[in-house]
């Protein structure tokens, strides 16, 4: 580039005592090769009138549809995130501007998450919460999870290292994805998503953690958790919109599904008073399964090591397939 390019960053509302903005001492060397323009939603299209690319802070915003009207100079497009449904709308598809995402960035915090929720399950901990809080000292016996069937539904780089992760405390792993194989390094055998309902009569244990897509939108749902163990436990570290929530509510009541672990839900915040808070059965966290000590800036560090290959013209990592909706494996 003859002139210095210019790069939109959208990021959150200002907080009080905290800079919403990407970590400024890790940015700087992008401030020396670019003109940066930080805004919020409300000032993003403009901030996108000449822009040559666009640094989506603010993952979970849906402002770029709307400011899309201003972007015929866009070039590419970064999601500081692993999923990218919330950009993946027909104007955006159609056009020549790549996108990347945050690829790799939460996939062993979120393994951890993971085992840490299964433990949970087969030792019962919230009910040891609960006899403690009572007062109560109660003898009960757990599980075992060495030898249980986890089936993982998504076999990216997230759901790989949920399973390395599973099989090294003695679970049997199973991958259910788009193709099909077996022998695979982390999976052993990987089903399509048309086997589904087979593969989840044998699993103790279901982990989604698939791309949101049209086709894997409402994945779970009552005929899918109907075709689940009744001892079986669900955990959705995904997109909130794999699950259909009313039918995940009715299996949990009525006893098709034993239990279940949501770190993403369809509306979130969860609102108050909807069952699933009160649910015995039920764990939820606030979207933060990835989120551990340092990841805003390993997202931020994401981006400036792109931007790098960008500005000089070298092949951009963890580019999405705009077709599919996200990085092919």
């Amino acid at each position: 580039m003859t002139r210095n390019p210019i790069l939109a960053v959208l990021h959150a509302d200002s907080s009080p005592g905290a800079d919403p903005r990407p970590n400024q001492e890790l940015m700087a060397p992008v401030a020396e090769r670019a003109d940066i323009r930080y805004t919020t939603r409300d000032g993003l299209a403009e901030a996108l009138d000449g822009a040559d690319a666009l640094f989506l802070y603010d993952f979970l915003s849906d402002a770029v549809p709307e400011a899309w009207h201003a972007a015929g100079s866009l070039e590419w497009l970064h999601v500081a995130a692993a999923g990218v449904d919330p950009v993946m709308f027909p104007e955006l598809r159609a056009s020549d501007v790549t996108v990347t995402n945050s690829r790799g960035v939460f996939d062993g915090a979120i393994a951890e998450y993971v085992l840490g929720q299964i433990l949970s399950f087969a030792k019962d901990f919230p009910g040891s919460l609960r006899l403690q809080q009572a007062e109560t000292w109660k003898h009960r016996e757990s599980e075992r999870i060495s030898g249980r069937v986890a089936l993982i539904v998504g076999t990216g780089p997230i759901g790989r290292a949920i399973a390395r992760l599973l099989r090294a405390v003695g679970m049997e792993v199973r991958g259910s994805g788009r193709r099909a194989r077996s022998n695979d390094p982390d999976f052993g055998t990987v089903t399509t998503t048309e086997e589904l309902p087979a593969q989840l009569a044998e699993a103790d244990y279901v982990i989604a953690v698939a791309p949101l897509t049209e086709q894997t939108r409402h994945l779970f749902r009552k005929d899918t958790f109907a075709a689940m163990k009744p001892t079986a436990r669900f955990v959705n570290v995904g997109r909130g919109e794999l699950v259909d929530t009313d039918d995940l509510v009715t299996a949990l009541a009525d006893g098709v599904v034993a239990g279940a672990t949501l770190d993403v839900l369809e509306t979130e915040p969860l609102p108050p008073g909807h069952p699933l808070w009160s649910m015995p059965n039920v764990s939820i966290t606030p979207h933060n399964s990835g989120d551990v000590v340092g990841w805003r800036d390993s997202l931020v560090t994401v981006f400036t090591d792109n931007f790098e290959r960008w500005i000089d013209r070298k092949p951009l990592e963890n580019v999405v397939d705009k077709t599919l909706g996200y990085v092919p494996s």
